[in-house]
């Protein structure tokens, strides 16, 4: 830098040379402006990178840790699944269908129980054992619903254990 300086000063104490086209030359301190602005500018960039924030130094990583569940985890049953075994259970229902016009006052709280009774004592029922189809398609679909109503409730749970597999139905709790 200190050679640089002299050249310039002794350049400037020369007379300027004159070029072919009668152009005066450049002046020598020129190179040395433009090499201190890209020194300038080089110097704002790192203070504007030096602001921003760095990992460990301004911000730290969050770390989660999630803690797996020790019971097993039934898979839900599929909306589909329970719509097949629900079809099945009504067409065999209509194999042994008689043709009666009666009138039934059917209540859903009461097949809720029954279903409620079926189930206590007992780990598992498979889900067409719930339903008697001798009974008729007005009962079947009572008691369709009340097993709805009860799983809404959470009062029971409805599993299985793949596709296409059984579904089982059991008591939410279960006393040990």
């Amino acid at each position: 830098m200190a050679a640089m300086l002299i050249e310039i000063k002794s350049r400037m104490l020369l007379p300027p040379k004159k070029t072919a086209e009668g152009q005066e030359a450049e002046d020598p301190r020129a190179e040395l402006v433009r090499r201190l602005l890209e020194y300038e500018q080089m110097k704002a960039a790192a203070f504007r990178l030096n602001e921003m924030p760095q990992v460990g130094r301004d911000v730290l990583r969050a770390q989660v840790y999630i803690e797996q569940s020790l019971q097993p985890r039934f898979p839900d049953v599929d909306a589909v699944d329970l719509q097949e075994a629900w079809r099945d259970i009504l067409r065999r229902a209509k194999l042994i269908q008689h043709h009666k016009i009666t009138r039934e006052e059917l209540s859903v709280r009461e097949h809720m129980s029954m279903v409620l009774k079926k189930l206590q004592g007992r780990k598992f029922v498979e889900f067409e054992h719930l339903f008697d189809p001798g009974k008729g398609v007005p009962v079947l679909i009572v008691t369709f619903i009340a097993t709805l109503e009860l799983a809404k409730e959470t009062l029971i749970e409805v599993t299985q254990a793949e596709a296409y597999a059984p579904i089982y139905v059991r008591l939410a709790y279960q006393p040990a």
